[in-house]
């Protein structure tokens, strides 16, 4: 999710200043262990991940090309690396057969994890009156007439607000490409 902020930080780190290494470290580390998280599950290793995928975007700063946005080659450098630590890890690990009480759990895929950030931060950017209809309807599962009744406002304004807000939100993510599953 670049914004008008990463223009100066991509000419600057494209071009190897070692300042804009920090200034990337403090703006994508976050994002980056979210990644490197959601595949390896353990706080240490998606530590070992961001380290090793800011150092990795650092030797590779010379061929990343300023005109593009930051954050997709850097999450894609994420999650290469956690794949590759994941399967270290796996090689590594004695298998173990599950017992009667434990439970195999699928990790949520990167994409999944990527498109819910994405969509927070989009809700995150509404105006407040929007972003509490689009709350209310789809966090607390209320209908037009409970959110109305809920903030004291009319259902056509509940209705006015949600379309809007669900316009902005189709402008915010229109990158993101769903995949029926």
């Amino acid at each position: 999710m670049s914004g008008p902020d990463d223009v100066d930080l991509v000419a600057r780190f494209a071009a190897g200043d070692e300042g804009a290494v920090r200034d990337l470290y403090a703006r994508y580390a976050g994002p980056v262990f979210t990644v490197a998280m959601s595949r390896l599950g353990r706080r240490d290793l998606a530590d070992e991940a961001v380290h090793t995928t800011m150092l990795k975007a650092w030797r590779a700063a010379a061929t990343f090309d300023p005109t593009h946005d930051l954050a997709p080659w850097l999450y894609a450098i994420a999650r290469r690396v956690a794949i590759d630590i994941h399967r270290r890890e796996s090689r590594a690990a004695v298998p173990a057969e599950l017992g009667d009480d434990d439970v195999a759990v699928e990790p949520v895929s990167l994409s999944r994890t990527w498109q819910a950030w994405e969509v927070r931060a989009a809700v995150d950017k509404l105006p407040a009156p929007e972003r509490d209809v689009v709350r209310l309807g789809h966090l607390e599962g209320l209908t037009h007439r409970e959110i109305a009744d809920h903030l004291g406002i009319p259902v056509g304004t509940v209705k006015s607000r949600s379309a809007r807000a669900h316009r902005r939100l189709a402008s915010l993510l229109g990158h993101l490409v769903v995949v029926a599953r």
